[in-house]
């Protein structure tokens, strides 16, 4: 008996390790595929807590008139509101979404709308100190769901965050591809720096 329950662990740990591999190599694949197939970003994306990112958005939204503005969880969304309706941004253009609690559920309540829009490419935009921990979560959501982004960075005076943040929200991203869950509710819990 004891060399079964061996086996098992030895075999569940290599199932494991297979897996793991398996999304290292599948995700890097899907993203170029994606950049292939769409080389230049069909929408924005602006992760909510500073409108800073709208206003630099805003200020790109000329340039790109046919994209569609995607804003996760904006602090202020009626201010969100005027600020691209006095870009001449038509409103049907401009999707707020309020779904998300925190940075990895910015990815994961809004990837089903992407791939219902047949979205293969976005601009992702956030602030200078948060966008490592963003590209790390983009990565792996919206590339595991074959959706390549060009991050652009808005200047802000906020220090780095740490990489406890990033590694824990890259664990909560690699569980969401598991489970569909992202531990939300855990994050109070182990809240860091």
């Amino acid at each position: 008996m004891k060399q079964f329950s061996c086996f098992c662990k030895k075999y569940w740990i290599l199932a494991l390790v297979g897996l793991i591999l398996a999304l290292v190599f599948v995700i890097p694949v899907r993203l170029i595929m994606a950049k292939t197939q769409a080389p230049q970003p069909q929408a924005f994306l602006i992760l909510g807590g500073d409108s800073a990112r709208e206003n630099f958005t805003a200020e790109l939204a000329p340039w790109y008139p046919s994209l569609d503005i995607w804003v996760s969880s904006p602090p202020e969304p009626e201010k969100t509101w005027k600020t691209f309706i006095s870009a001449n941004v038509p409103s049907i253009q401009l999707h707020i979404d309020h779904r998300a609690v925190d940075t990895v559920t910015n990815f994961t309540t809004l990837v089903d709308d992407f791939k219902k829009q047949h979205l293969q490419h976005l601009f992702l935009i956030t602030s200078d100190y948060h966008m490592p921990r963003a590209r790390a979560i983009a990565t792996i959501i919206l590339g595991s769901q074959g959706i390549a982004f060009t991050p652009l960075s808005v200047p802000s005076n906020q220090p780095k965050e740490s990489n406890l943040r990033i590694l824990r929200d890259v664990c909560r991203s690699l569980l969401w591809i598991f489970t569909g869950r992202t531990g939300a509710s855990l994050q109070s819990a182990v809240d860091l720096p």
